[in-house]
């Protein structure tokens, strides 16, 4: 004879303490419950309305600069450290947990169109239209987390004097080497007061420069020709090019994929570009109404930022055509350079106002100590969302957003234009000989031509 006991221990399910949480034990059996589908869509819709609730992502603004933004870049061995230049030559290096000014770097007597820091983040180059290269050498109380912020100036360890303005600079990964962007492309070693190589490609100027983080000998350039060139120091010439309908204001590289790099261009689109093939781009974000000024790629790869010449930032997955977040204040004024922060967890704006802007990249995320139950909470909430995306209620929602005036009536009139000109070439081809018209995807309509 069989007998089953039913036992039930007294542990499993008393609480220890008055403020411990009771513990509750569930069945997953579907049949018990034929609901499950519709408490779960009503939780992803609640949890997608709350996000739009407690979007605020703008967090503080720091000031202090004389004149507009025109440049920034990270300091990779410091989380917190951000240097900038602006209009009137000041360089600053700022500390973004508390909004003030750790260091600054005088001697500029133009405008500062470039700065970058080695990968070690102990030496800051610098350059501008004064045809002046300067080293510095960072604050070592900053690398150590130190809270301490003065004001003092710092004096530049190196000054280069050079032929021709510069229009921007970038340091290599992991070596000794940077590049100026100017009438040429020049290669500067820190030891060395005259390039130790130069590229050119045409008699256009340069205007921006950044080395591929995978690869440091590769180096990608955009110019006033409307060109984006790709460059390797091994090689006594460049190595490709494509030309474009429009400029390139800037390009980033990739991060996690060091093979695709994405363009900022002047007609308010982004492109992103796989180095094997440039003849087509391999995916358009549009969304901006105006030329697009900056771009950055997160740490992790999946998403950048853009700024751009109608007041605004974005940030674009990096497989998406469209943004899926836009940050504006009535305040801020064009937007000349945009970056993430090295965790990924803010952007840091800088724009025409003499202002810095630091942003959540989360619009609603919490701010703060998260506990363990919270997280596992949104954890739930996002996956729920992530689940019910598709259907068209929390979609709207979630892709709602307010805009200002002018850029709503922008958009207005480009998805008119466009859909004129799209009604004009159907009509054209319809009345035309088959064949004797071939419409061109949009990923190689802006492209001219490919230079190997």
């Amino acid at each position: 004879m069989k007998l089953k006991v039913i036992s039930r221990s007294a542990d499993e399910f008393t609480r220890e303490r008055s403020n411990d949480l009771q513990r509750v034990f569930h069945n997953y059996d579907p049949s018990l419950r034929p609901q499950e589908r519709a408490v779960e869509y009503v939780r992803a819709l609640t949890s997608t309305k709350l996000d739009r609730i407690f979007a605020k992502p703008f967090v503080r603004a720091m000031d202090g600069h004389g004149d507009a933004i025109s440049c920034m870049a990270k300091n990779p061995n410091y989380l917190k450290g951000m240097f900038s230049g602006s209009m009137d030559g000041d360089i600053r290096l700022w500390d973004i947990a508390s909004g003030r000014t750790v260091c600054q770097f005088p001697g500029h007597q133009g405008a500062v169109r470039g700065v970058t820091a080695s990968t070690d983040g102990r030496i800051m180059v610098s350059c501008g239209t004064d045809s002046i290269v300067r080293l510095w050498n960072v604050p070592v109380a900053t690398s150590q987390g130190s809270s301490d912020s003065s004001n003092t100036p710092s004096e530049p360890v190196a000054v280069y004097v050079w032929k021709n303005a510069f229009w921007g600079v970038d340091h290599q990964y992991g070596g000794e080497l940077f590049a100026t962007a100017g009438a040429q492309l020049d290669i500067w070693n820190h030891n060395r007061s005259q390039p130790v190589n130069s590229f050119s490609w045409g008699s256009d100027t340069v205007i921006s420069v950044r080395f591929n983080p995978g690869e440091p000998n590769i180096l990608a350039t955009s110019a006033s020709d409307r060109s984006i060139a790709i460059y390797d120091l091994r090689m006594s010439s460049p190595a490709r090019k494509v030309i474009m309908q429009t400029k390139t204001n800037s390009i980033a590289w990739n991060p996690m994929e060091p093979l695709n790099f994405v363009a900022a261009n002047e007609d308010g689109n982004c492109y992103s570009y796989d180095t094997r093939s440039l003849a087509e781009a391999k995916c358009v974000h549009r969304d901006h109404v105006s030329a697009v000024m900056d771009i950055d790629y997160s740490p992790t790869g999946r998403e950048f930022v853009t700024g751009s010449y109608d007041r605004t930032i974005r940030i674009f997955p990096y497989n998406g055509g469209h943004s899926r977040e836009v940050y504006h204040t009535k305040r801020m004024q064009r937007v000349f350079c945009a970056k993430f922060s090295c965790d990924g967890l803010y952007v840091i704006s800088g724009s025409d106002d003499f202002n810095i802007r630091v942003w959540k990249s989360k619009a609603s995320e919490q701010l703060g100590v998260v506990l363990p139950r919270e997280k596992r909470k949104q954890e739930y909430q996002e996956a729920v969302k992530n689940r019910y995306k598709h259907l068209p209620e929390i979609k709207r929602i979630d892709r709602h957003r307010h805009l200002p005036k002018a850029i709503f009536k922008a958009h207005q009139l480009m998805r008119f234009m466009n859909d004129s000109a799209r009604k004009k070439d159907a009509k054209r081809k319809a009345h035309s000989a088959p064949g004797s018209i071939v419409t061109k995807p949009l990923r190689k309509r802006r492209i001219v031509k490919e230079v190997e």
